[in-house]
């Protein structure tokens, strides 16, 4: 009988081609190691009102790891324990004096699968939110009354290395902060010590898997904890080079089914 293994998908530049969509032969490869009794979950930065979609047409029946480990829950199975680990209020409000001060050009404050914005943008709304409205926009400070889930900024190009630099010096030991690139640049902040790691530790503990048996794809800085807590950490060829760097293996593009081609070979699925 071959070993149980936990299989951990990034959605965007990994599991996703380019165009926001998952390859018919990514779908079949991943339908079969299900089919030989391996476990697979979504691990990604969007919250879940980005990923059930992907969720649903893989037809995932398994824990999902949303702002990145930032809340951990089981869409079908009220018996697994979520786990939200937000950022303090207060906290995340001075946060937000900081970025008003930059005249950052706009802030999104996430509460689990609720968002507020400082400004409203179509743009922004269609690339991160699936599309959906906010519950509010205007002045965040007076807006928001609960601890963010996360707090995503979106600096103008010309000042966004100084805001991240100002943030880290001042906020290094209460928050964690993430780049996001195409399509647009944009800094996300989520409680410090929150990653992907400790959202699929939780889950391969659930299951019983060990680490060793864990695997886990991805291509972004918002990988690097998942990919090296992973026994098989392996980085996407479109990856950046810090993830290749300690990764346990580099893959094709997700432009060529790298992910799926992977686990072919990895376990045996041809």
């Amino acid at each position: 009988m071959k070993k149980q293994h936990l299989i951990a998908l990034d959605l965007d530049g990994t599991l996703l081609k380019d165009d926001k969509t998952i390859s018919e032969k990514t779908l079949k490869v991943i339908a079969k190691a299900k089919q030989q009794g391996h476990i697979v979950v979504i691990s990604t930065g969007r919250p879940y009102r980005a990923s059930i979609q992907y969720y649903q047409q893989m037809k995932l029946d398994t824990p999902i790891v949303n702002f990145n480990g930032a809340f951990v829950h089981h869409p079908l199975n009220q018996n697994f324990q979520a786990v939200h680990s937000p950022l303090d209020l207060d906290i995340a409000k001075t946060v937000i004096e900081t970025c008003e001060a930059f005249e950052v050009s706009n802030i999104m404050v996430e509460v689990i699968d609720d968002f507020y914005l400082r400004h409203f943008d179509q743009v922004l709304v269609d690339s991160f939110v699936a599309g959906q409205s906010p519950v509010e926009y205007g002045n965040l400070i007076d807006i928001v009354n609960q601890d963010p889930t996360c707090i995503l900024i979106h600096p103008f190009d010309h000042h966004a290395e100084e805001l991240k630099n100002l943030l880290s010096s001042a906020h290094a030991e209460v928050i964690d902060q993430r780049s996001w690139g195409a399509p647009m640049n944009i800094l996300e902040l989520v409680k410090s010590g929150v990653n992907k790691a400790t959202g699929l530790k939780r889950i391969a503990d659930y299951y019983q898997i060990p680490r060793d048996r864990v695997i886990a794809f991805g291509d972004e800085d918002n990988d690097l904890e998942m990919i090296e807590y992973a026994g098989k950490g392996i980085a996407m060829a479109n990856a950046i080079k810090e993830l290749k760097s300690i990764a346990h293996s580099v893959t094709l593009t997700n432009e060529e089914d790298g992910l799926a081609l992977y686990l072919e070979d990895e376990l045996s699925l041809k």
